[in-house]
């Protein structure tokens, strides 16, 4: 992999973090798989990031898939790590602190999908194409489709869509939950994440980190676990100094200036 196959900035307390292999659809090999989790990294550990957002170059992909040249020759023992790498991603980006926004322009297919839906929001132009192709090359999902995809949409549609392997346009995907919103073309796209991103970067970072594993606990625990933990996070919340600077704001009408402390 050369170096900027995945590109990295920050600006306005936003990393974003782009695919850049538009020539190539934005393909997931190894490589790309391994650097998107180091910078996800990178931004979970930087104090100046507040939120991220997950691209692809161009206006035709977000990400099509694996590169399916690397599953030339493999068995269920050498591609294993290829299936973990591409978890552990996912379930990274899950648990990070910060919000992740994923800007979809173009195919998401498979593993691009896979990871799409591993972010706490997705975004798409009108162009986007999302599916989970894999029964059509003789296998299944293996980032997490077979058990996000019924999660966000329902286990009806989820089969449907893993054992056709049939893509749906943005609108579909928007009308079954899969995606927030949808925009006309990309530009609009990308000025909508940043727009978010930005808002977000600005909300209260403890409060936010609470929410988001408040809200991960629900497809983990049974509801009376998952109330428990969310009174707990709850509570730990008025021990911040941004939970007094909230209040206090509110009451003296002003705008809060959150720390994340």
């Amino acid at each position: 992999m050369t170096e900027d196959e995945v590109l990295y900035k920050v600006e306005a307390g936003v990393a974003t973090i782009t695919i850049n292999r538009p020539m190539k659809y934005n393909a997931l090999n190894s490589a790309v798989v391994k650097k998107i989790r180091e910078l996800m990294k990178n931004a979970e550990e930087d104090d100046s990031v507040r939120a991220v957002i997950l691209t692809g170059a161009g206006d035709k992909a977000f990400a099509a898939g694996a590169d399916i040249s690397e599953f030339k020759g493999k068995d269920s023992a050498s591609v294993r790590p290829l299936a973990e790498n591409g978890q552990d991603l996912c379930k990274y980006i899950e648990s990070m602190s910060k919000p992740v926004i994923a800007a979809v322009n173009g195919f998401a297919l498979g593993g691009g999908s896979e990871i799409a839906m591993s972010c706490d929001i997705r975004y798409a132009s009108a162009n986007a194409k999302f599916g989970q192709p894999e029964i059509n090359l003789g296998i299944i999902p293996g980032f997490g489709g077979t058990v996000r995809l019924p999660r966000l949409v329902g286990l009806g549609l989820a089969k449907e869509l893993v054992y056709t392997g049939d893509q749906i346009d943005a609108q579909e995907a928007y009308r079954i939950g899969l995606v927030n919103k949808v925009f006309d073309d990309c530009d609009s796209l990308y000025e909508a994440a940043k727009e978010l991103a930005k808002k977000l970067a600005q909300k209260p970072g403890i409060a936010l980190d609470a929410a988001k594993s408040s809200l991960n606990k629900a497809w983990t625990l049974p509801l009376g676990e998952n109330l428990g933990f969310e009174v707990d996070v709850f509570c730990k919340t008025f021990d911040t100094e941004d939970m007094e600077e909230g209040v206090n704001a509110f009451l003296e009408k002003r705008k809060p200036e959150f720390k994340h402390k």
